[in-house]
């Protein structure tokens, strides 16, 4: 029996793709079982019911469009009205929630919706559908709040720290804040327990694989069973498999590329696409589910006059529908064979899909990386196996792969398996019942410099470690840069499972994967200067499932915690190539001296150089020519520049040079350790603005400053830069005949600086897709004026920045619509002079990206291309209009307006 200090209720929360449902155990009832919470929802419009799951759809009515229903509604409306309305409608914010190429805390959702749509972050629509479920649960048990009982939240297996750590901030949000993680696959494995405590032949030794396929991903874990301390049978979680964003979903967006192609007429347009897809979903559970009908008929809404009945439909046949599904994603493989690399899966909505679409070769591979596993028995969940078909095809892949085929496990209401594990899980936690042990899933690797040759990476934390374990790495000894900022990167292994905490090691990239970095800044006493602390690491495994890094100062009681950094968008991308920047070339300290000593000679209050000529000097200083200058030695440079801005004031030479030194030190503003920091410490000079205003070099080695490191500026930052030149722009490009426009101290249109301020506008990658509209719209205008597009080369590259499918560093969510990039490319291409940069421009503005709310139409697509081969554009820009690609080391230092320092990239 529970003690009076002890919640009443555990309840366990799946918190879903497509679908969320809550469980829960009243304790005070002896060996009571978990009982499903309906969730009271609007499921037509009035109309409210209880379902056992709460759909995980957000959908905001328009103005009017609801009697008495003004407020964004979740559940079944938003589902189903939502299908037709897809604008309207925020999905799969799960799925978002892991996608490290977006800033998973902006406003993106639904991805490309209607103008006057108030859009969501990930967290925020994770949060509202907790919040619903919490009024939910207070409305119908006032006496036991859910903020008061003990909350077990389910996660992939695979989610990265980021995306555990916000998902506890959407549920303390929501009101939740007694509250712990688990693994849906060890949640789904719970409920089985608790219905099956003994299975028919299971024993000691054997292997139990969970399959576990959503709507957004595949998630595979292995258990195994060990006899307990008397006798009974116990189990350990062995592995886990990587982040697939891999589900049912990727069924749906098949299913409808293929109804698409057998409507033809060519590529949807987007509102009609995301129809076509919600349709699809309900085709694949009919014609995969039991007693299915031979084939089943889609309708779609009309686009435009010609369309006679005012809908048109497509007809899918059951077989071909098996054909696509069954052997697209679940085709026969070889036990050796691995998933492709390269990206073949689909990019809509934005969303990074595996790169392979066939489930079985991420299984069997999984397996092979683990010991050649052949598990004993299987487990399925999620909706995925709902079709019997899907279930006995994998079934068919293993046995045909490992000539072996496991027993399966049953298990009833694959929906609801993991809410109901989750509870049996906070009652095991309450010392009733098996509990799996196993720990952590994966080895952690913190990364550090050492004193001669590359960087490698301490071991931090084993697999196998318990929830509330500290591992304190006592026998190494670090040095910690107080008063600067100290960035660790961090790396994650699911195979490496026998390293030990304080192991050194170096990087291995085939076997350690790099994950957002941790990063603190100690500020402590009254000193300013730069300064060294002998600490060591201890880190633990918090009860809830997140992990936790300290750094104690060895000879004293001073103690930091090391954050978790959930900045910006492409910031877990971005581990690899910042991992690439700190190897790029090792820098020698006394190269690092000398050359802060002819920056001192130049820029320093006892300064004797000439300042025309400093690059030259630091060029035969090191030896190097300016393009080799490795990134360590370049910010080495820029925290010298920075406290010499004095010398501004003494002329306007020194100004520009200082200028320039300290944003070529500096760019392109992110990919090295500790450049955000860096990046904040330049910006305090913004509010001195330019010291000899007066000087049209100095006002355009400003902007040039900006620019370089504008990847690494806020969105607030970045419309703070904007926003008045904008105003400058419109005042003189819009004005009304005979009117003068306003004149800025810092910019004063000569043809010089007006192009380095139309770089700059198109560097801001972080505005928002109407801000960008409206800049893009100004600046073409400018551009069709007579002469305008014989002259000026720097507004057509920035229009091809602004309107980019693929920014440089920038989030997904702020690119321009594609009937906006396609509006510019005509009449850019109507333009004469400067073919070279229109090229370019065109390039970026139809460059293919496989994603539909992106990409150009195919028409637009053709003119670019004949408009490129006409004007003798090289073959290379015609394939990345054609099949898209990445861009070569020229394509991108073209891209970013000048070199990029040597192992820092674009994101693009």
């Amino acid at each position: 029996m529970i003690t009076d200090s002890e919640a009443r209720f555990v309840v366990g929360i799946d918190l879903g793709t497509t679908n969320s449902a809550v469980a829960y155990i009243d304790m005070r009832q002896e060996d009571s079982v978990a009982a499903v919470f309906p969730v009271p929802q609007l499921v037509a419009p009035g109309t409210v019911e209880a379902r056992d799951s709460l759909p995980s759809f957000h959908y905001e009515p328009a103005k009017g469009e609801f009697e008495n229903e003004e407020h964004p509604i979740v559940g079944v409306l938003a589902r189903d009205h939502g299908a037709a309305v897809p604008g309207r409608l925020a999905v799969s914010a799960k799925s978002w929630l892991s996608h490290g190429g977006v800033d998973r805390k902006a406003e993106l959702l639904p991805w490309h919706g209607a103008d006057d749509v108030k859009k969501l972050s990930p967290c925020e629509a994770s949060r509202r559908y907790l919040e619903h479920i919490r009024r939910a649960w207070d409305h119908a048990r006032p006496d036991a709040p859910l903020a008061e009982q003990d909350v077990v939240l389910t996660v992939p297996a695979s989610f990265d720290e980021v995306a555990r750590e916000l998902t506890v901030e959407a549920a303390r949000n929501a009101g939740l804040p007694k509250l712990c993680l688990l693994e849906e696959p060890q949640a789904a494995f719970y409920a089985w327990m608790r219905e099956h405590r003994e299975a028919d032949g299971m024993q000691a030794g054997q292997s139990i694989l969970v399959c576990d396929i959503g709507g957004g991903t595949t998630d595979l874990t292995l258990i195994e069973t060990e006899e307990g301390k008397h006798g009974e049978l116990a189990y350990r979680r062995i592995a886990v498999g990587e982040h697939l964003l891999l589900g049912g979903d990727n069924l749906d967006l098949a299913l409808a590329h293929h109804a698409e192609q057998k409507l033809g007429g060519g590529k949807l347009a987007p509102a009609v696409w995301s129809v076509l897809v919600r349709r699809c979903q309900q085709a694949k559970e009919i014609l995969l589910g039991t007693d299915a009908p031979e084939s089943y008929s889609i309708q779609l809404p009309a686009r435009g006059r010609s369309v006679v009945g005012g809908s048109r439909g497509v007809e899918l046949e059951r077989a071909e529908a098996l054909r696509l599904l069954v052997e697209g994603f679940l085709p026969q493989v070889a036990a050796n064979e691995k998933p492709s690399v390269r990206q073949s899966g689909f990019q809509e909505f934005g969303l990074p899909y595996a790169p392979d679409a066939a489930i079985t070769r991420y299984l069997t591979a999984f397996l092979a990386e683990h010991g050649d596993v052949r598990p004993d028995h299987i487990l399925f969940n999620g909706g995925f196996f709902e079709s019997a078909v899907l279930r006995e095809r994998l079934l068919e892949v293993l046995e045909k792969a490992l000539d072996w085929k496991p027993q399966v496990l049953r298990a009833d209401r694959l929906d609801l398996a993991v809410a109901c594990g989750a509870a049996e899980y906070g009652r095991v936690r309450r010392g009733q019942g098996t509990r799996i042990t196993g720990g952590l899933a994966r080895t952690y690797y913190l990364g550090i410099g050492v004193d001669h040759g590359e960087p490698s990476a301490v071991c931090l934390l084993p697999a196998g470690l318990e929830e509330g374990e500290t591992v304190q790495l006592q026998k190494r000894t670090f040095k910690l840069r107080i008063r600067k900022p100290v960035e660790f990167p961090l790396y994650t292994s699911g195979t490496r499972t026998t390293d030990q905490p304080g192991d050194l090691l170096p990087i291995d990239e085939a076997t350690m994967r790099p994950m957002p970095s941790i990063k603190t800044v100690i500020n402590t006493g009254k000193k300013k200067k730069a300064d060294t602390v002998a600490v060591q690491l201890h880190a633990r495994l918090t009860e809830i499932g997140t992990i936790e890094v300290w750094l104690a100062e060895k000879d004293g009681n001073r103690e930091w915690r090391l954050q978790f950094d959930a900045r910006a968008a492409t910031q877990t991308e971005r581990a690899v190539e910042e991992d690439t920047a700190n190897r790029a070339g090792v820098m020698d300290e006394s190269m690092a001296a000398s050359s802060a000593g002819v920056i001192k000679s130049v820029l320093g209050p006892g300064r004797t150089a000439d300042p025309n000529g400093l690059l030259s000097q630091l060029e035969a200083n090191t030896g190097l020519e300016r393009s080799a200058w490795p990134p360590a030695l370049l910010r080495r440079w820029f925290e010298e520049v920075l406290p010499l801005a004095d010398c501004r004031k003494a002329s306007p030479a020194l100004e520009a040079r200082w200028l320039n030194l300290l944003g070529y030190a500096l760019r392109p503003g992110y990919g090295f350790a500790a450049d955000d920091w860096r990046v904040a410490n330049a910006w305090r000079i913004k509010q001195d603005a330019v010291a000899n205003h007066r000087n049209e070099m100095c006002r355009a080695e400003w902007w040039i400053l900006w620019r370089r490191m504008a990847g690494g500026l806020t969105e607030h930052q970045q419309l703070e830069l904007a926003n008045p030149l904008i105003k400058q722009w419109s005042s003189r490009i819009l004005k009304p005949a005979g009117q003068k426009p306003a004149k800025l101290s810092n910019f004063q249109f000569g043809d010089h600086e007006s192009a380095e301020v139309w770089r700059l506008l198109g560097s801001l990658e972080r505005l928002p897709a109407s801000k960008k509209t409206m800049l893009g719209e100004l600046l073409l205008t400018w551009l069709e004026r007579k002469g305008a597009s014989i002259s000026n080369g720097a507004a057509v590259w920035a229009l091809g920045r602004i309107g980019a499918r693929v920014p440089n560093h920038g989030p997904l969510n702020t690119v321009v619509p594609a009937d906006t990039a396609e509006n510019w490319a005509g009449r850019l291409m109507k333009l004469h002079g400067k073919k070279k940069e229109v090229a370019f421009a065109l390039m970026h503005l139809a460059r293919h990206t496989g994603d539909r709310y992106r990409d150009v139409s195919d028409d637009t697509r053709t003119d670019i291309v004949t408009w490129l081969n006409e004007h003798g554009a090289s073959g290379r820009l015609t394939t990345l209009v054609r099949s898209g690609g990445l861009l070569d080391a020229e394509e991108q230092d073209q891209a970013f307006g000048e070199a990029l320092p040597p192992g820092l990239h674009l994101a693009g």
